[in-house]
C-alpha cells in the first residue's frame, strides 16, 4: 500500500555491520513512502543524530560494542522531547536483551533474517502506532523472561490504573497480538471505539505504547503466556 498523500516516514539505522545498514538501506529506499535520512555504527551516536535529524523511526541493533540498544532506547526516550519510534533489530527472536529493550521502551522488534515485505511492513507499523511487532514473538518473551521473576512495579501500575471491565477486555485482546480492527471484530463494536479504549488504558498504564501496556500485562500476572 503506498501512501502517497502523506510525507515519507523518515528513518535512522542504527548498528554496527556496514552490510546490514546498506541492507536496510535498500529494502527501505526502495519504498515511496519511506526515507532514510541517516545511519550510525553504534548507539553513543544515536542522540545527536536524533536531534538533529528528527527521524520518525529508528531501526537500532540490539547488541552493539560501545553502547548497545537497550541503553541507547533509554537514552533517547530520557532525554529527547518527542523521540521517534524505535525498532530493535536482532538475530535470536527469544533473547533478553530484546526483551529489555523492548521493557525499556522501544516500541517493537525486527530479526534480521526478516523479509523485505516484512521489514518494510514493520517500519510502516511502528510509525503509525497501529500495532505490535510480531505479538507471538513477544508473548515467547514475556513468558520466558517477565513472568519469571514478577515485577511488583507492574503489579501496582495494574492495579492504579482501575481499569474498566471493557479496557480489561482490550488489553486482553492487545497482548494476544489483535489489531485494532480485530479487537472491534471480537467485541462487536466500531474501530473507533477500540482506539478511544486503547488510549484511554494507555493513560492509566502510564505506557508509551501497546508493546508497553503488553509488558504490564504479562509481568502483573494479568494475562498469562499462551
Amino acid at each position: 500500500m503506498i501512501y502517497a498523500d502523506r510525507m515519507p516516514v523518515t528513518v535512522l539505522l542504527v548498528d554496527d555491520e556496514p552490510l546490514v545498514r546498506a541492507g536496510l538501506r535498500a529494502v527501505l529506499e526502495a519504498q515511496p513512502d519511506i526515507e532514510v535520512v541517516g545511519e550510525a555504527a553504534d548507539g553513543a551516536a544515536v542522540i545527536p543524530l536524533v536531534r538533529e535529524l528528527r527521524p520518525d523511526v529508528v531501526a537500532m541493533d540490539v547488541r552493539m560494542p560501545l553502547l548497545d540498544g537497550i541503553e541507547a532506547t533509554r537514552a533517547v526516550l530520557r532525554t529527547v522531547t518527542d523521540p521517534p519510534k524505535i525498532i530493535v533489530i536482532t538475530t535470536f527472536e527469544n533473547d533478553e536483551y530484546v526483551y529489555e529493550a523492548l521493557r525499556a521502551g522501544a516500541d517493537g522488534f525486527l530479526l534480521k533474517r526478516a523479509r523485505p515485505a516484512e521489514i518494510v511492513h514493520a517500519v510502516r507499523l511502528v510509525a503509525e502506532g497501529e500495532s505490535l511487532l510480531f505479538p507471538a514473538a513477544v508473548r515467547e518473551l514475556a513468558g520466558s523472561h517477565g513472568q519469571q521473576r514478577g515485577n511488583p512495579d507492574a503489579r501496582a501500575a495494574l492495579e492504579r490504573a482501575a481499569l474498566t471491565g471493557r479496557e480489561e477486555e482490550v488489553l486482553r485482546l492487545m497482548a494476544r497480538g489483535l489489531s485494532n480492527a480485530e479487537i472491534a471484530g471480537r467485541l462487536v463494536v466500531g474501530t473507533e471505539t477500540v482506539k478511544s479504549h486503547v488510549s484511554s488504558l494507555l493513560a492509566k498504564l502510564g505506557a508509551r505504547d501497546r508493546t508497553q501496556a503488553v509488558i504490564t500485562a504479562y509481568e502483573s500476572g494479568f494475562v498469562a503466556p499462551g
